[in-house]
């Protein structure tokens, strides 16, 4: 059998060695390396070429010699271990997405045995979901040392391609509250409008998460734990005092999934000509009013529980900003107030609520 690589070196003395392909008449350069290490180079390439199963074998084997588990371990058994290392909400998430019938065909396959085509035929009949979640996988297996390399190089993984999201108007907000008859729904959505939290969150809100002497609203977040802290106005204020005074703010709606909850929101859109938003954009609509109004990102950052600041300004992206001149921000007195009694306490107020939790 012809031999697909051949040696060659550039001049007779002191020149680079060069691994050239016969087929395709490549050139690589071998760097300074002595004429036996590259023929021994050569020399590999050539029986990879003539006996590559025999090859992943043999890999296995020294392999092995730290891992047994992994001439076994199939991707199955990866995302078991990833779902068990999450809780709450993102425990849900992973146990969905291992329900995904286009990563299902995957699972099955023993991780060190597949190749980048698998994983590129998975994200082609999958859904964005399944590239992002593949993604994540494909990192804790190698973080956890069951791949031995990358099957595919984290620059060429297709771009995540998400629908376009955005925050609900003021008009569009109205419109559902003029539309909402139970009492209890239509405040959970004022709430949402006032506190800008995820609609878990707000759903299972406590009485014993307000603090009425501080004016505030602490609850850890259930996506993250992270804690989120936001004061409240007279308007918040005259809606929390409509509801229940111990447990749950909301207990019809705390029991429901977020899935439910999801869908009859949607239901009451359709009923008064609302498209285009979810529960979520609640939470859009909050970044982006408070960077319109100018509220410190550090603060809105803290209020919203982002623990990064790249996620936060991707909610509120969209926010439109007029800024004044120069001189009438100095003469209205908006410094003062930032940096004055109006938020002094603010991180007093944050520390004791963390405590508390604790």
């Amino acid at each position: 059998m012809k031999t697909r690589y051949r040696l060659i070196r550039r001049g007779l003395r002191g020149g680079a060695f060069y691994c050239v392909d016969c087929t395709t008449g490549r050139r690589v350069s071998l760097g300074k390396l002595s004429q036996e290490e590259a023929e021994q180079i050569v020399q590999a390439k050539n029986q990879a070429q003539r006996q590559p199963a025999l090859n992943l074998q043999i890999a296995k084997a020294y392999l092995a010699g730290t891992d047994n588990g992994i001439t076994s371990r199939t991707w199955n058994d990866a995302i078991t271990a990833l779902t068990a290392s999450k809780h709450g909400s993102n425990q849900v998430r992973w146990k969905t997405a291992a329900r995904d019938k286009a990563l299902s065909l995957l699972l099955p396959r023993i991780i060190i045995e597949t190749n980048a085509d698998c994983l590129l035929d998975v994200m082609r009949s999958g859904k964005v979901s399944t590239n992002i979640f593949l993604r994540k996988l494909h990192s804790f297996c190698l973080k956890m040392n069951w791949l031995p390399w990358p099957i595919i190089p984290s620059a060429q993984w297709p771009a995540v391609k998400h629908k376009h999201k955005r925050a609900i108007t003021l008009v569009e907000h109205q419109k559902i509250l003029a539309g909402e008859s139970n009492p209890q729904w239509r405040a959970y959505f004022e709430l949402l409008w006032h506190l800008g939290g995820s609609q878990s969150d707000i759903a299972t809100l406590r009485a014993e998460d307000i603090d009425w002497q501080e004016g505030t609203i602490s609850y850890a977040r259930r996506k993250t734990g992270s804690m989120c802290i936001v004061r409240f106005g007279k308007e918040t204020a005259k809606i929390l005092r409509s509801l229940s005074g111990e447990g749950f703010l909301f207990p019809m709606i705390a029991l429901w999934k977020q899935a439910d909850r999801g869908k009859a929101f949607i239901r009451r859109c359709r009923l008064v000509g609302v498209s285009g938003v979810s529960l979520h954009s609640y939470r859009y609509a909050w970044a982006e009013r408070a960077k319109s109004a100018g509220y410190p990102e550090r603060f809105a950052q803290m209020a919203l529980g982002h623990n990064s600041k790249a996620v936060h300004r991707a909610y509120a992206k969209n926010a439109q900003v007029t800024l004044p001149p120069l001189e009438e921000f100095e003469h209205s007195g908006l410094e003062r107030k930032l940096n004055g009694s109006e938020f002094q306490n603010f991180g007093t107020s944050f520390g004791a609520a963390c405590a508390n939790r604790k």
